[in-house]
């Protein structure tokens, strides 16, 4: 695999798309690399294609750049395709606010469960069926890296529908946590030995180390003597479960009953609801400062993001062993979560691709936290892949942080005014709208 070829499929996502290729062309031996951009949006194509061009150029890189509106052409061959898309945008995102909101349900990123969760994934999932089929006939040994949200139901959903096996979800949450840890403790990252695992975006710090000695005692002295720290929900989850959540405050606080209903939690933690439309619109906007500059000739300035995927490439092309954090389906790596789910547990990569590691059983209370969001998911899978839209509001009915809030009439009420906003981009066995009898 001297020139590999490498399909970016939601390439218009131009900032994440600059990251991963600053970090492949960091790479020497991959500097010759074929880069495929896809996206539907003519604009954005153009607009990754040309900061490709430009990252190429300023890293030395002699890529092959080629850009494809269809995206077939894309993956013809394929050693490997990276798989960002957002369905829907973010008009869609901002629907996944707004409707709870009517209902008093709050969010603060709406990405992973939740209601923000659940018909993000739905409207992903015909899209993944359609990517799933074209890889089997045009690229069928190719890795699929997956970093659209929500990933481990979007993982699960890939390897049931589709049959597909070389399939791993990436997420930086776990590399940014101890990275992050490693700073609060005054220890450089790279001496920290350290171990996690569980769901993505709830996995747990499950052994945090310096040359030997447990570093967890020093982090509860930095958090008895600085009361700013346990005003974070992840800190205050820590301080009750006893391992640190790999996910940030923001995050971690839909993925439980406890907070977010709360006026008095939501102060005392100073949750940020609805902060991910921020975020979109921000995307928007730095979007459009690269479109700019890259059209007027300024200086294009992109750092390297540390992303698994590039890393996962270089080990698989030139063999160089290497540990990330990947999700992929639980066929033993947890013994006590459900076989049908995706875990995110560390991965060992080398020249036979992705070769995930067993963590055993989770403590009891992480387990008990860690099956109820694969319950969820497991639900949304099922709506799809049996065309069963009760499902929807089962799933709804399962996750933590909406039973909290709504009543099962809401709930239902809800999930129909979601399914109308939404109805566009779901299945057609899935535009139901339903009452408790149906």
């Amino acid at each position: 695999m001297t020139h590999p070829k490498i399909a970016f499929i939601g390439a218009g996502s131009v900032v994440f798309t600059q990251g991963l290729l600053a970090d492949l062309f960091a790479f020497p031996e991959l500097r010759n690399a074929h880069v495929a951009l896809h996206d539907i949006d003519a604009e954005r194509l153009a607009t990754a294609e040309a900061a490709a061009r430009r990252i190429a150029g300023g890293l030395g890189a002699e890529a092959r750049v080629t850009a494809h509106a269809d995206r077939r052409e894309s993956l013809a061959d394929a050693d490997f395709v990276i798989n960002i898309v957002q369905i829907g945008m973010g008009e869609s995102t901002r629907t996944d606010f707004d409707v709870p909101a009517r209902y008093g349900l709050r969010q603060t990123i709406g990405d992973t469960l939740g209601i923000g969760g659940i018909f993000r994934a739905l409207r992903t999932f015909p899209f993944l069926e359609r990517l799933g089929e074209d890889i089997a006939e045009l690229c069928p040994d190719a890795w699929l890296l997956n970093y659209t949200n929500p990933m481990a139901m979007n993982v699960q959903y890939l390897t049931r529908a589709t049959g597909l096996t070389r399939v791993v979800g990436l997420c930086h949450s776990v590399y940014w946590t101890m990275h992050d840890l490693a700073k609060l403790v005054n220890v450089p990252y790279e001496e920290v030995t350290y171990r996690a695992a569980g769901v993505n975006h709830q996995a747990w710090v499950l052994r945090f180390e310096h040359r030997g000695t447990d570093l967890y005692p020093r982090l509860d002295e930095l958090i008895a003597r600085d009361e700013q720290l346990r005003r974070r929900v992840r800190v205050d989850m820590y301080r009750r479960l006893g391992y640190y959540p790999t996910e940030t405050s923001e995050h971690s606080s839909e993925y439980v009953p406890w907070y977010l209903h709360h006026d008095s939690e939501v102060e005392r933690l100073r949750l940020p609801v609805g902060a991910y439309l921020g975020i979109v619109d921000e995307n928007v906007a730095e979007y459009h400062r690269t479109r700019d500059a890259l059209a007027s000739g300024a200086p294009l300035t992109v750092e390297g993001t540390m992303e698994y995927a590039p890393q996962i490439i270089h080990s698989i092309v030139t063999g160089t062993p290497r540990t990330v954090y990947g999700n992929v389906p639980n066929r033993g790596l947890i013994d006590n979560l459900p076989a049908h789910g995706v875990v995110e547990v560390p991965c060992l990569v080398d020249a036979n691709g992705v070769q995930p590691t067993r963590a055993g059983a989770l403590p009891p209370q992480l387990a008990a936290l860690n099956r109820t969001y694969l319950s969820m998911n497991d639900l949304v899978v099922r709506a799809a892949l049996d065309d069963e839209p009760r499902h929807i509001r089962h799933a709804a009915m399962t996750d933590p942080a909406t039973a909290a809030t709504l009543t099962v009439d809401q709930i239902w009420r809800l999930c129909d005014d979601m399914v109308r906003a939404h109805a566009e981009l779901l299945q057609p066995s899935l535009r139901v709208v339903l009452t408790a009898d149906d």
